[in-house]
């Protein structure tokens, strides 16, 4: 069921099962909230274990203060009335307790989301609220005071974070684009100086969006192909999520159905809960009616114009491959038979490749070197299948993972050429 049709309590239940699945709180820690139209508030309940809570575990705040369920609402709750009185915009509240943006708030700073572009258009510029007791109508005030200056996501000292948004998938979106900033960015300071998006290339980003012609689409025409595609994509976009390779709000993938048209996931999309029926067809390029395409698109077309025998691209930002992308460095695969033999020499492109230098970027992404990293953008790679795709991207972040945690023990020793023509020749590279 998508989230639009889920009642309050339902949705609540189902978005922090997912933030605590992903280890982003604790059992005792985090609370959200949603308020309705009627203007009651519903919020996750006090003192119960986040692992096993339940749609009957949510609470239902009342605008005239009564309280309807069988537990007391969060002992936060007074912060999040406080946010919503201060922006009558703001119908979402999250908060909850991700490693990275505690440690953020630890050490008393905000992540900076120009690191890349998903960071920067989900939260923009993050406030810091000063410490306050948990719970208390102090705390509520600074973390208010802070969502009134417009930051729509904000650091608590010591504490952790607090983001809203228009709707609870808004509000998660924020948050867990967020964490996945402030991971990045302490992986990348391990490996060197992080580089941030000047406004013309945030401007350029934000630009690269343009409607396309629409065509009559009628299932009663689809083909076998295009429902076992549609099928396989969708699962591995749900797969890439689960493995934490993609959030909520980041990743595309497409695959080429013929040599006229292809799938492409749309915009926008929770990759948690993408069914077959979501995926938008390309065909001689014009969009299926009806449906918005990833912004990707282009960029993906270029790649499948130019070469034939490529069936599918993922462009992607999992943390470790994003660390490399925020250092504008690409991710050595010289480190184990695996990575060399699967992925080969990564490339590394220009942030401006996905937007408008198509040629360069179709011109290096090829099933010989199937993989790159896009200067803070994550990275992007092509297969022969969508298995293959998925099984590079795969080994591409395993790689990045290991060279970042061999730097605290002296650092990665690549594999010696005479190793690698080794493989060449094995594997008949």
């Amino acid at each position: 069921m998508k989230y639009e049709y889920m009642h309050p309590r339902d949705e609540l239940a189902l978005t922090l099962e997912r933030i605590y699945n992903y280890k982003m709180t604790t059992t005792s820690g985090g609370n959200l909230s949603i308020l309705d139209e009627n203007g009651d508030i519903w919020i996750t309940p006090a003192r119960i274990d986040k692992g096993e809570m339940t749609p009957k575990d949510i609470v239902c705040v009342r605008k005239d203060g009564t309280i309807e369920g069988r537990h007391p609402p969060s002992s936060e709750f007074p912060f999040h009335k406080a946010v919503y009185e201060a922006r009558p915009d703001i119908r979402s509240v999250v908060h909850a307790h991700p490693m990275a943006l505690v440690a953020f708030s630890c050490a008393h700073k905000v992540p900076e989301t120009k690191a890349f572009p998903t960071a920067w258009n989900s939260n923009g510029i993050v406030g810091f609220a000063p410490y306050g007791v948990p719970g208390s109508a102090d705390l509520g005030e600074k973390i208010a005071e802070e969502f009134k200056k417009g930051y729509d996501s904000v650091i608590l000292e010591n504490h952790g974070v607090c983001c809203g948004g228009q709707n609870l998938q808004d509000a998660f979106n924020r948050f867990e684009s967020l964490e996945l900033c402030a991971k990045a960015l302490i992986k990348a300071a391990m490996i060197g100086e992080p580089t941030f998006l000047s406004e013309e290339q945030i401007q350029m980003q934000q630009k690269s969006y343009y409607k396309l012609e629409a065509f009559d689409y009628n299932t009663d025409m689809m083909c076998i192909k295009e429902k076992e595609l549609r099928c396989e994509l969708a699962r591995f976009v749900q797969r890439g999520y689960r493995q934490r390779l993609l959030t909520g709000a980041t990743g595309t993938f497409s695959a080429r159905i013929d040599a006229d048209s292809f799938l492409i996931t749309p915009y926008p999309l929770d990759r948690h809960m993408i069914g077959p029926e979501d995926l938008v067809m390309i065909r001689k390029g014009k969009k299926q009616i009806g449906k918005k395409p990833s912004r990707a698109l282009h960029a993906h077309r270029a790649i499948y114009e130019a070469n034939p025998d490529v069936q599918c691209i993922v462009n992607a930002q999992p943390v470790n491959a994003l660390s490399f992308s925020i250092v504008n460095k690409k991710v050595d695969t010289y480190t184990i038979p695996e990575s060399y033999v699967f992925v080969g020499d990564v490339a590394l492109l220009p942030f401006e490749s996905s937007f408008n230098n198509y040629d360069k970027l179709a011109e290096t992404l090829t099933l010989k070197n199937p993989a790159a990293v896009l200067e803070n953008n994550g990275v992007m790679v092509v297969g022969k299948d969508i298995l293959s795709a998925f099984d590079q991207l795969e080994v591409l972040e395993c790689s990045a993972e290991a060279i970042i945690d061999s730097q605290p023990i002296g650092g990665h020793i690549a594999m010696s050429q005479e190793t690698i023509d080794e493989l060449c020749e094995a594997f008949n590279l």
